[in-house]
C-alpha cells in the first residue's frame, strides 16, 4: 500500500483487498451505484479489477500498474474504475469470470473486465504488465487502445455487448427431457482414473490442486461399489500431498496448490476452505482404512487452523498470504546453515535428512521441506533409531523450527469471515469430533457456529461476509446450503434434533430464494441479491464445491432424515435440470455425484428411541466412527421430540424403556430391537 497518496474512495470499505488499494493513486469506486452514475453521466468505459488480497499476481499487477503515476492518470481520465473483492462478491466474481473464459478462453486473477457504464463487458483478461511483455499485451497499451475503440466505434461496442449479453443467455439451460442416472457416477470414476496421476498422485497435470471433491466422491463411489481402484486413487493422493511441499511439516496446514507435478512447490498462499475439505478427505479416509496417518494429519489441520486462523471470538479466517515482505515464500522455507544453527548439529543432521534439505535448495536457493523422497524406516536405521525414537525427534525439531520461524515477519492475513467457507469448516471439525470423539473439536465448530447466529444474520435474514463489526452483502446459494451442510454435521455429530431444525429451516428459506421454478435447480443470487446482467446457476465445481452441489447432497440427506419427500422431489427435478452439463464432463461435479449415490444406491434409515443415555451413547458412538454415506440417523429420547422436525418417525416407541432400533431398507421396516448387536450387524452389514 502506498499511503504517500489521498485516499481514494475505498477507504471507507472492511474488505482487506479494497483496502490494500485505498490509497493507490487511481480513483478506485467499490461496486455501486455512485459509480455506475458517474460512468453513465461522463460516458465513460468502466475499469473492473476483481481479485482478492492474498492474490500473489493481484500484488503484482498493483505494484506495477495501480501504485504508478503513469497509468492511474489514464484510468482516472478516460475510466471510471471499480474494485471487487471476489470473495465478498462471488455474484460479480462469477458472471465476469465466465465472460473472460468466453472471450479469452482462459481465467483467474486478477481478473480485469473493460465494460459499458451498464455492465456489459467488450474486453476481458487476467494479469496485464504495465508494458507488453511475457507475450501479454501492456495495461498502459491496452488502456489507450480500447478507450479510443470506445469512443470512435460505439457500433462495434455495442456488437460486442450485444453478443456477450447473447452468450450470458444461452448458458441458462432449459431443462432435459433426459435424467442422471448411477451410469453418470461411473463415467466420472472413469475420467477421474484417466486423468490421475499414479506416480505422485492427484489429477491433471501441473500446477495440482487438491480437489478435495473428488476424493470424497471417490470415497463414496467404493464404499457403493467396492471397487478398490477408488479407494486407491484416495490414498495415493492424501499420501504423496502430505509428503510434499504443498503441505507445511513445520506450522501444519495446506497451501492453494502445487507448481509442480510432485507437490513440492506450493503457492504458499493459504486457504481457509482447503483445508476444511482436506480436513474431510482425510478424516473420512481414516474411518475406512483406520490408518492412523489420515488421523494425524487431520488432527495437524485442526492444530494450525486454531492456532493461525481463528479469531478470538471463535469464527475463521479466510485466508494467509502466500507473500511476506512482498517475497513470495519467504516465511516458509529455509537455508541450510540456518536449520543447522537453530537446531545444532547433531539434530540438525537428522532433520536435513529426513526432509530433503540441502545447501543448494529446491525452491530458488531455499528449502522447502518435505517427505517425498523420504523413507522414515531406512533414516532411523541409518542414524541406529526406532521410527518411534526418530519421530520423536524429528518433532522436537519441528517445535523449535516453529518457534523461530514465528519470530519472522508473518505474511497478510484476510481476516473476513465469510458464512460459507466458516459452514465448511464447522462440518469438517463435527465430523472429526465423531470419528476421533474428540470433544474439543465439537466445542471449536460450536463456537463457531454459534458466532454466525449472533454476527450474521440480520433481521432474520443470512449474510455473507463479516468483518470489523461490519455484517454485508445478503447471503448466495453457497452460504445457505454450506450453512445447511454444517447443521447437518453438527446434528450427526450431537443427534441434538434442534440443529436439524435449524438446518431444516434454512434449506427452505434456500428454495424459497434461489430454486428456478421454470427449469429447477437453484441460482447463485437470490431474490434478496443485487440483480446482475445475468444469474449463474453454476453445476461443475470449482475450488469449492458448486452451490448446487452442496444443495443437492443436503436435499438428499433433509429429505431422508426429515421424511419429507418435497426435497426428494427437488432433487429428483435437478437430475433433470443438470443432464446436459454433468452429461458433458461428469468428473466436473463430484460432490453432486454424492448426492446421485445416495439416492441412486440402497439405502437404510435408522431410528434410535428410548433407553438409558448410556446406552444409546454406546451405539452412537460406535456408529459415528464408521463410514456410511448410506444411512441416515435418527436419535431421541422421546419419540414426541420428533415431532417438530421428522413426524413420521413420531409414532415409534421404544420397548420395554430400553434403547430400541429400528432399521428401514429399500422402503420396507424390519421390525424393531432391543439387540443391539444384532441391530448393528444389520445396519453395517454390506450388500
Amino acid at each position: 500500500m502506498n499511503s504517500n497518496h489521498q485516499s481514494n474512495h475505498l477507504i471507507t470499505e472492511k474488505s482487506p483487498y479494497l483496502l490494500q488499494h485505498a490509497y493507490n493513486p487511481v480513483h478506485w469506486y467499490p461496486w455501486g451505484e455512485e459509480a455506475f452514475e458517474k460512468a453513465t453521466q461522463e460516458n465513460k468505459p468502466i475499469f473492473l479489477s476483481i481479485g482478492y488480497s492474498t492474490c500473489h499476481w493481484c500484488h503484482v499487477m498493483a505494484h506495477e500498474s495501480f501504485e504508478d503515476e503513469e497509468v492511474a492518470a489514464i484510468l482516472n481520465d478516460h475510466y471510471i474504475a471499480i474494485k471487487v473483492d471476489r470473495e465478498e462478491r462471488p455474484d460479480v466474481d462469477s458472471i465476469y469470470m465466465k465472460v473472460c473464459q468466453m472471450m479469452a478462453g482462459h481465467g483467474g486473477w486478477p481478473l480485469t473486465i473493460f465494460m459499458t457504464p451498464d455492465k456489459v463487458p467488450f474486453y476481458a483478461g487476467t494479469y496485464f504488465p504495465k508494458e507488453s511483455k511475457y507475450g501479454r499485451p501492456g495495461l498502459m497499451e491496452a488502456l489507450v487502445e480500447l478507450h479510443k475503440k470506445y469512443t470512435t466505434d460505439p457500433e462495434h461496442i455495442a456488437d460486442v455487448t450485444e453478443s456477450v449479453k447473447h452468450a450470458l443467455d444461452s448458458t441458462t439451460r432449459a431443462k432435459s427431457t433426459k435424467r442422471l442416472t448411477n451410469e453418470t457416477t461411473e463415467q466420472a470414476y472413469l475420467q477421474l482414473g484417466k486423468s490421475f496421476d499414479f506416480t505422485y498422485g492427484g489429477f491433471g497435470e501441473e500446477p495440482k490442486f487438491p480437489q478435495p471433491q473428488n476424493l470424497m466422491f471417490l470415497l463414496r463411489y467404493y464404499h457403493f461399489t467396492g471397487k478398490t481402484p477408488a479407494l486407491k486413487m484416495v490414498e495415493s493422493t492424501l499420501q504423496n500431498m502430505a509428503a510434499g511441499g504443498i503441505y507445511d511439516h513445520i506450522g501444519f496446514g495446506f497451501a492453494r496448490y502445487s507448481t509442480d507435478e510432485k507437490w513440492l512447490v506450493p503457492h504458499f498462499e493459504k486457504m481457509l476452505y482447503d483445508n476444511a475439505l482436506l480436513l474431510m478427505a482425510y478424516t473420512e479416509s481414516y474411518q475406512i482404512t483406520k490408518n492412523p496417518f489420515y488421523k494425524k494429519i487431520a488432527e495437524q489441520i485442526i492444530t494450525f487452523i486454531q492456532r493461525e486462523m481463528t479469531s478470538t471470538e471463535g469464527a475463521f479466517y479466510s485466508a494467509i498470504d502466500a507473500d511476506s515482505e512482498g517475497v513470495e515464500g519467504k516465511y516458509y522455507v529455509w537455508e541450510d546453515e540456518e536449520v543447522y544453527d537453530i537446531l545444532g548439529e547433531e539434530l540438525g543432521e537428522l532433520y536435513t535428512t529426513a526432509y530433503g534439505i540441502t545447501p543448494f535448495g529446491n525452491f530458488e536457493g531455499k528449502n522447502i521441506p518435505n517427505l517425498i523422497r523420504s523413507n522414515l524406516e531406512s533414516t532411523a536405521k541409518s542414524f541406529d533409531l526406532t521410527k518411534e525414537e526418530l519421530e520423536a525427534r524429528l518433532e522436537q525439531a519441528r517445535v523449535m523450527l516453529l518457534t523461530e520461524r514465528e519470530k519472522r515477519i508473518y505474511p497478510h492475513v484476510d481476516d473476513k469471515v465469510l458464512t460459507s467457507w466458516n459452514a465448511m469448516m464447522i462440518a469438517g471439525l463435527a465430523k472429526a469430533s465423531t470419528v476421533f470423539q474428540n470433544k474439543d473439536y465439537l466445542t471449536i465448530a460450536i463456537n463457531a457456529i454459534q458466532f454466525i447466529e449472533e454476527k450474521l444474520f440480520k433481521e432474520n435474514r443470512l449474510m455473507a461476509r463479516y468483518r470489523d463489526g461490519e455484517t454485508k452483502y445478503a447471503a448466495y446459494l453457497d452460504d445457505y446450503a454450506f450453512l445447511a451442510w454444517a447443521y447437518l454435521a453438527l446434528y450427526q455429530a450431537t443427534y441434538e434434533l434442534d440443529y436439524l431444525s435449524r438446518g431444516k429451516s434454512l434449506v427452505d428459506s434456500m428454495i424459497n430464494l434461489f430454486w428456478d421454478d421454470e427449469n429447477g435447480g437453484f441460482f447463485f443470487s437470490g431474490k434478496e441479491n443485487e440483480q446482475l446482467i445475468s444469474n449463474d446457476k453454476e453445476i461443475y465445481d470449482g475450488a469449492i464445491p458448486s452451490g448446487n452441489s452442496v444443495a443437492a447432497v443436503v436435499l438428499s440427506q433433509y429429505g431422508s432424515l426429515t421424511g419429507e419427500t418435497k426435497y426428494l422431489d427437488l432433487l429428483e427435478e435437478m437430475y433433470f435440470t443438470f443432464y446436459e452439463d454433468i452429461s458433458r464432463q461428469a468428473s466436473a461435479g463430484t460432490f453432486f455425484m454424492q448426492g446421485l449415490l445416495f439416492t441412486e444406491n440402497p439405502t437404510k434409515e435408522v431410528v434410535v428411541i428410548g433407553g438409558t443415555d448410556a446406552s444409546r451413547q454406546a451405539v452412537i458412538s460406535q456408529l459415528q466412527q464408521e463410514f456410511m454415506p448410506d444411512v441416515v440417523f435418527l436419535v431421541t429420547e422421546q419419540p414426541d421430540q420428533f415431532k417438530p422436525v421428522a413426524p413420521f418417525a413420531a409414532e415409534y416407541f421404544s420397548i420395554e424403556d430400553q434403547t430400541t432400533i429400528y432399521i428401514c431398507e429399500n422402503f420396507a421396516c424390519q421390525q424393531p430391537t432391543t439387540n443391539i448387536d444384532q441391530a448393528l450387524t444389520s445396519i453395517l452389514k454390506q450388500k
